[in-house]
């Protein structure tokens, strides 16, 4: 089976518990949201207030995978797409990003838990428009 498919329901549980225990931690002990979004935009110019915990927070996600690697495990994933679709892929994402004022990390995570209409509203809304895009994908294209 492929690693990218496999039902991991344990190894889920847990990130997610980890992903939730890191929002809840950056809100109670900074009063910031989890949402990438934000996050990004606070360290590209004109940089925002408090870039370093930003900063150090991208740099721990990015460098995350490096550390697997050191502690000798394996990244069982692939990306069996090309290069200029990723590309194309990340640019209707971020103009998701902009009209949608966040990422399925800030709305998701952190909005719903608020209870915060226009999050909720957005999750839905990524939600639909992945299911759409599976199905377009999967059974009009044929990947």
């Amino acid at each position: 089976m492929d690693a990218s498919t496999e039902f991991t329901p344990w190894l889920s549980l847990f990130g997610g518990a980890l992903i939730g225990l890191s929002a809840v931690l950056l809100m109670g002990l900074h009063g910031r949201i989890a949402g990438l979004t934000g996050i990004v935009r606070g360290v590209l110019p004109p940089v925002s207030e408090g870039w370093q915990w930003r900063l150090a927070f991208l740099a721990g996600a990015a460098l995350s995978p490096l550390l697997l690697l050191a502690a000798g495990s394996e990244i069982p994933f692939a990306v069996p797409i090309s290069m200029p679709a990723l590309i194309i892929g990340g640019f209707i994402v971020g103009i998701g990003v902009t009209y949608g004022n966040g990422c399925p990390s800030g709305h998701g995570v952190c909005g719903i838990s608020r209870l915060s209409a226009r999050s909720i509203v957005a999750v839905v809304t990524f939600m639909i428009t992945a299911a759409i895009t599976v199905y377009v994908s999967r059974h009009v294209f044929g990947a």
